[in-house]
């Protein structure tokens, strides 16, 4: 299985007044193909900036970042999006779906951005729906769904695009056990399915149990 993230020596500091904080520090990584990794570590540990650099939200002070055999310090600001945009599907713990959306139209909005043509973008939602289970709630808006109805939207959209990468940060914290189960569930076959890459943060052993390896973050730093 060929790398598909690699970080090496990544470092990120903020500034906090005059004050440096070192919310990373010397991050080596690597993540193959269709690989299922978890991230753990306590609250301030560094898990949601490791994400967030790994998704090209937030840039780095030190170190390079491979993804797909790129290094992203060398795309500007228009490429990265285009890359995040294509490549990269999100979710998160808090589902983040749009509320004056239905269903239909929050999985449909990734393909949308991308530039898909409407009868490609149909095909393509209509078919993850049903892969999730939620064919029948198309029309329905998000707080006509429960928590677990919202989380399979929120795992069709972020898959809908089939990216290499999918960052999920704590996407079974709101859900109850059963709900949580199916929710792991869906994202292992839906995984397997298209070959996708997750890098989840989580407190959820239950979560952590079905990736294929468990990273540990404490302070910023990677044991």
């Amino acid at each position: 299985m060929s790398i598909l993230l690699k970080l090496s020596s990544i470092s990120k500091t903020y500034h906090l007044g005059k004050n440096k904080i070192a919310a990373l520090s010397k991050i080596n990584l690597e993540v193959k193909s269709g690989e299922f990794t978890a991230l753990q570590g306590p609250s301030g540990s560094g898990k949601s900036t490791l994400l967030n650099i790994c998704g090209l939200l937030d840039d780095f002070n030190e170190g390079t970042y491979h993804l797909g055999g790129i290094d992203t310090s060398t795309l500007n600001k228009q490429q990265l999006t285009i890359r995040r945009r294509e490549e990269i599907g999100f979710i998160f713990q808090g589902f983040n779906l749009i509320a004056v959306m239905t269903v239909f139209e929050n999985v449909e909005y990734p393909l949308l951005l991308a530039g898909l043509e409407a009868k490609q973008r149909r095909e393509q939602t209509l078919a993850i729906l049903e892969q999730v289970g939620l064919t029948e709630f198309v029309d329905n808006l998000p707080d006509q769904l429960s928590g677990g109805q919202r989380q399979r939207v929120a795992i069709a959209r972020a898959l809908v695009k089939k990216p290499p990468l999918v960052i999920a940060d704590e996407p079974t914290a709101n859900l109850d056990s059963e709900t949580a189960r199916d929710v792991i569930d869906l994202m292992h076959t839906l995984g397997r399915d298209y070959g996708t890459t997750f890098l989840i943060a989580t407190h959820d052993e239950r979560m952590a149990a079905r990736c294929e390896r468990s990273l540990q973050l404490s302070d910023g730093v990677l044991l």
